[in-house]
């Protein structure tokens, strides 16, 4: 196996288990492929499987496990924000708020696991997902791709990325505060 092919494997393995650092492991990967020829479109594909695959099990544990999973979840500070926030606004406006909680800390899972609670439609969850998931992995991958073609060492494109990365999380969950009366978990997860 090459390490390309390894890169891929890990990809796909991070992205399919909620909480491992899917962010960092894309990042990278889209550092790798603007320095290595890896195609970004297959890095952004293995991840956008990995997470929509993720989300999925997510939908299902929460829609037959909801209250006992959601409770237990609820336990740490930051997942507890983040559901606090996406639980009203799940109900008024589901497919926007479940695609720009990809973006929060932990928002993909708990938003997963809080549409499955809901007993949300499969159809519309999925949909909701895959437009998310995508999103989401296309942004990430394309962050790390342009650090990568910016900065030749591999160490230093890494870090521009997750500055950046950082960055626009903070304005984004700024944004969101601003609008909201509940309060949105830091963006540093």
């Amino acid at each position: 196996m090459n390490t390309t092919t390894a890169g891929l494997v890990l990809l796909f393995v991070v992205s399919l288990v909620p909480l491992l650092p899917t962010e960092v492991t894309l990042l990278g990967m889209g550092i790798a492929a603007a320095q290595h020829g890896t195609p970004l479109a297959v890095v952004i594909a293995v991840a956008s499987v990995g997470c929509l695959l993720s989300d999925q099990a997510l939908y299902a544990l929460g829609r037959f496990g909801g209250a006992r999973v959601l409770s237990r979840l609820t336990r740490r500070r930051k997942l507890a924000a983040g559901l606090e926030w996406l639980d009203g606004r799940l109900q008024r406006h589901p497919r926007p708020v479940l695609v720009v909680a990809r973006w929060l800390p932990s928002g993909g899972t708990v938003g997963a696991l809080l549409a499955g609670s809901l007993k949300w439609r499969f159809s519309e969850f999925l949909t909701a997902s895959a437009v998310g998931v995508l999103l989401w992995t296309s942004y990430v991958a394309i962050l790390g791709y342009a650090g990568g073609q910016l900065i030749a060492e591999p160490g230093f494109s890494m870090a521009l990325s997750l500055a950046v990365a950082l960055l626009l999380g903070t304005a984004i969950t700024f944004g969101i505060r601003r609008n909201s009366t509940s309060p949105v978990p830091s963006p540093a997860a």
